[in-house]
């Protein structure tokens, strides 16, 4: 099972850290569009749909690998303060009340509303480029296939910690600073405290 919920972490991270590489394009779309808009006075007809792209695209894909880190906003305010077999049996309940469904919804009218727009092979009313947007469309349920497979993932966490009594551990690739000043102020604090008993250690000797 351990292995099954690794495979998954790492395909999730490729998505996710393949689709980042949308940001550069995202960027530079911007930024051409602003030299040319204000610098050389003709702004492009395409700058806007890029953008909106390579966006939508970044948040459609990056879902899963957030999941897979457990990146996403959770209240807990009371989840917090619960063993963590505890914390896993809450959430096994609420991935089959709320998450499976809704990603299931969510797969089934993506693909519905991806197959319209291939056949009328749709094209952005966002600008008089006409860029196509249907093969963009496709991301929908793409997204949502891969959310579904990163949700069976985490169902197997909920089980391991139900078996365990501890979470098994997530692939780690970034660290916020938050978590790193945390980090460092503990280990500080750490050193602090083995300075003080070793000089109280000194002082009884002397």
């Amino acid at each position: 099972m351990l292995s099954f919920i690794l495979f998954v972490d790492r395909v999730s991270a490729w998505a996710g850290k393949a689709f980042a590489w949308c940001i550069l394009i995202m960027t530079f779309g911007v930024s051409y569009e602003v030299f040319v808009r204000y610098i050389l006075r003709d702004p492009t007809s395409w700058a806007f749909d890029i953008s909106y792209m390579m966006y939508g695209a970044l948040f459609m894909m990056a879902g899963a690998y957030t999941l897979s880190r457990d990146g996403h906003v959770r209240g807990d305010v009371l989840y917090r303060l619960w063993k963590p077999k505890t914390q896993a049996k809450i959430e096994l309940v609420l991935y089959f009340l709320f998450f499976f469904p809704g990603i299931l919804a969510f797969i089934i009218a993506g693909a519905d509303y991806a197959s319209e727009s291939w056949f009328y092979k749709e094209v952005s009313v966002m600008s008089p480029a006409n860029v196509p947007i249907f093969q963009f469309k496709t991301i929908i349920p793409v997204a949502g296939g891969l959310l579904l497979l990163q949700g069976i993932a985490q169902v197997c966490r909920c089980i391991v910690c139900i078996r365990t009594g501890e979470w098994p551990r997530h692939l780690e690739d970034v660290e916020e600073m938050e978590a790193m000043m945390q980090h460092q102020h503990g280990e500080a604090g750490g050193g602090l405290e083995e300075f003080v008993e070793h000089a109280k250690g000194e002082d009884k000797h002397e």
